[in-house]
């Protein structure tokens, strides 16, 4: 996965979570629907760190490619 795929997964994920959100106004969401715009958001967070890390990597003389997806609850976990 190159940065362009990393990104085009971002906005994926922001369209569905923009289309989740405008469902909610009024009506509010379904149990399912919390669970998957959760879902999304930690999708977003786990992409974000994949492309900080593939240039952090690439600016540092390293192969952006070895940069992997990290776990959810590590993601989740950093400090902001």
């Amino acid at each position: 996965m190159d940065d362009a795929d990393v990104i085009g997964r971002i906005d994926e994920l922001v369209a569905e979570e923009h289309r989740l959100e405008s469902q909610a106004d009024g009506k509010g969401l379904s149990d399912a629907e919390i669970t998957r715009l959760r879902d999304i958001e930690v999708g977003l967070d786990q992409c974000w760190d994949l492309l900080r890390q593939r240039r952090a990597r690439r600016a540092s003389g390293e192969d952006p490619d070895s940069a992997t997806v990290r776990p959810a609850g590590e993601v989740e976990g950093y400090l902001q």
